[in-house]
């Protein structure tokens, strides 16, 4: 695959929108260039992850996990970035995915990406304000959730803990 076609796989990434063209360029050069075949599993539930994975073609799927009881897994889009924290720190995989036909994937291991950040601390600043952005859009939703529930779920322990506190009366 051509670094151009590589660099645009990148760009559309949310995480690395933003940043200047030879560090995606970079990036793109410091990737593996992988090719899974039908059922292969790209990433593992419950396994350490050393790497992230960026679906560049093909079709693959999520798992779902065994305890749901469903035999139908989601599909992954083309373009996704799948076990994207491996990538940057010490990370445990939370979805098998497995490809439902030949898919071909940049595989972003953590060792890149960290001698990528100390030859460009940008690079790390970028990825930190990236996280930080997401997390901080997390927190609003699950906030917008809470108040959506009218009282916010503290209250609500704190009414559990009186109520167990008090005592029961006897009826005469």
């Amino acid at each position: 695959m051509a670094i151009d076609q590589l660099v645009a796989s990148l760009l559309r990434v949310e995480l690395f929108q933003g940043l200047k063209p030879l560090q995606i360029t970079e990036i793109s050069r410091l990737a593996e260039r992988i090719v899974f075949r039908p059922g292969d599993k790209i990433i593992m539930a419950g396994q350490p992850g050393d790497a992230a994975y960026l679906i560049v073609s093909g079709a693959a799927e999520w798992l779902p996990s065994t305890d749901t009881g469903s035999q139908i897994g989601e599909p992954i889009e083309i373009g996704s970035l799948i076990g994207e924290m491996a990538m940057l720190i010490d990370h445990v995989y939370g979805a098998t995915i497995i490809a439902n036909g030949q898919v071909r994937c940049l595989k972003l291991t953590r060792e890149a990406m960290h001698a990528q950040m100390l030859a460009d601390p940008a690079l790390a600043q970028h990825l930190t304000s990236k996280i930080t952005q997401r997390l901080t859009r997390v927190a609003q939703e699950l906030k917008a959730i809470d108040q959506d529930f009218g009282e916010p779920f503290s209250d609500y322990a704190h009414e559990g803990i009186a109520s167990a506190d008090a005592q029961p009366q006897l009826a005469h």
